[in-house]
Formats: structure tokens, C-alpha cells, sequence
């Protein structure tokens, strides 16, 4: 016959095991399903809200590659969903339960670029995705937009041994016209920018997209980064949309050939 105070410490450990058993059962990795997720972090003083996409263990597998996404302009904010509005969330929505990889979206607060803090935000977010999530550290790819394009060169340059591949969409490396804070600070004041980050991220497998009717930044900035990048000797691939404005990563990100491309990309 158990004792009372037996009795009583089984009232409370019971419940506390089937507690941790069910918190267990529905951890991320072992999700049938594609999710997003919503995380924070704090850095210099600041708390930042991003999400983190874990896709469905069948399509993953036990440590998935892993995709660092760079939005544009008009998704800058603190609400932590506008980022998910724009390229790269939506296409994952269409194909959820399939789509293999861990994909991290940060946010940036508003009027800033992908430099300095939040250039280092969204690299502890990845960072935290990546050890939460289990992510293979050999098979991490940096994607964005617009400002996000501009922002992968930016990171790239920050820590080129990190990524095994680049995906730039209509991004740049020089102030687009009247655009005048947005460049990449790493090379911008360089002579030949161009050429200066080419010779940095040469050996970086890179994909670049561009509309040829952008009149938001000009096309002229991804064929001349391309063309370093080819002069450098560098792995560089270079798509152009005929007929597409800014948002050359709505056909970017439906390319059945840059998903089977990436997938096949590894830090060297």
C-alpha cells in the first residue's frame, strides 16, 4: 500500500511526465508536416522577433539544408509577418509538406539595410534556427530580394566561408539611382566595386535573377555582377526575365531548376 506522501508525489510527477511526453512527441523534427514558426532573440540591447520554416521530417530528413532569406523594402518593420508576404514564404506555402530545407526569415527593423546590427541579427537568427532545428552546417544558402539581394552580397562578404551557395534576385552592389543608402558596404567605395566583391565571393556557387524592365534597380547591376563574377573564374549563373519588372522572384523561386541546383550545393 503506497504511503500518502507517496501518493501525493506520484499526483504531481504523473502529470508532469505525460506533460514532457506530449512536448516530446510534437518537437519540430518530428513534425508530418511543413510549419512555420515564430522566434526572438535579443542582441546589442534589442529584442527581435523572426520566423523559422521546419519542414516535415520525410521531406528533410534528420538534418535538412538550410536557406537564410533577405526580404526588400516595403517588408521592414517589427510585426514579424510582412517578411513572409514577398518571395520566398509564399512559394514554400504552394509545395509545404514537400519543400526539404529549414528556411529563416528575419525581419529588418524599419529604414535600415541588411548591414551592421541587423546585418548580425540575421545571422544569430540563423545561427539559432541552426541549432535548434539541426541544421546541416555544410549545406546553408543565402537568398533575398530587392534589398535582400543587396543584402546577400553584404553577408557573403561578412562571412564568406559560411554559405555553400548565393541566390541574389534583382539585388545590386552600387547605389541604384536615387537609392542612394542602399549599396553593399563591404566594396562600394572601391574603385571597381564589382570586381572587388567578385574576387572575394568567387568561390561561392552563385544563381543571380533579374528582370529586364526593372525600373527599381537597374539590371545593369546583376549582368555586371555576373560578368565579374565570370572573369574571377567563379562557379556564376546568371538568369534574366524578358518582359519582368521588380519582382523577377516570383519566377526565380518557381524554377524547378534552381531548387534542384541548390539541393545539390555544399560548403567546400
Amino acid at each position: 500500500m503506497l504511503r500518502p506522501v507517496t501518493v501525493r508525489l506520484w499526483a504531481i510527477l504523473l502529470p508532469l511526465a505525460v506533460m514532457i511526453a506530449a512536448s516530446c512527441t510534437h518537437t519540430p523534427a518530428a513534425r508530418e508536416h511543413g510549419a512555420f514558426v515564430e522566434r526572438s532573440l535579443d542582441l546589442d540591447g534589442k529584442t527581435y522577433r523572426y520566423q523559422v520554416f521546419v519542414p516535415a521530417r520525410a521531406a528533410g530528413g534528420r538534418h535538412p539544408p538550410v536557406l537564410l532569406f533577405l526580404h526588400g523594402s516595403g517588408e521592414r518593420g517589427d510585426d514579424n509577418q510582412r517578411q513572409l508576404a514577398v518571395g520566398l514564404a509564399p512559394h514554400i506555402r504552394r509545395v509545404q509538406d514537400e519543400f526539404p530545407a529549414i528556411a529563416v526569415f528575419p525581419q529588418s527593423p524599419a529604414d535600415e539595410s541588411w548591414t551592421d546590427g541587423t546585418a548580425r541579427m540575421a545571422l544569430a537568427a540563423l545561427d539559432a534556427a541552426m541549432r535548434e532545428f539541426d541544421g546541416d552546417p555544410d549545406r546553408v544558402a543565402l537568398t533575398g530580394l530587392s534589398r535582400g539581394g543587396y543584402g546577400v552580397y553584404e553577408l557573403a562578404l561578412l562571412q564568406p566561408d559560411r554559405f555553400a551557395a548565393l541566390v541574389p534576385i534583382c539585388g545590386g552592389v552600387t547605389a541604384p539611382g536615387a537609392l542612394g543608402d542602399l549599396y553593399v558596404r563591404g566594396v562600394a567605395t572601391d574603385d571597381d566595386p564589382f570586381a572587388i566583391a567578385a574576387q572575394r565571393l568567387h568561390r561561392l556557387p552563385t544563381w543571380i535573377f533579374h528582370g529586364d524592365r526593372d525600373e527599381s534597380v537597374p539590371v545593369q547591376q546583376s549582368r555586371r555582377m555576373a560578368e565579374a563574377l565570370k572573369q574571377a573564374g567563379g562557379d556564376v549563373r546568371y538568369t534574366e526575365f524578358a518582359g519582368v519588372a521588380h519582382n523577377a522572384w516570383d519566377p526565380a523561386y518557381a524554377s524547378d531548376a534552381l531548387w534542384s541546383w541548390l539541393w545539390q550545393q555544399r560548403r567546400h
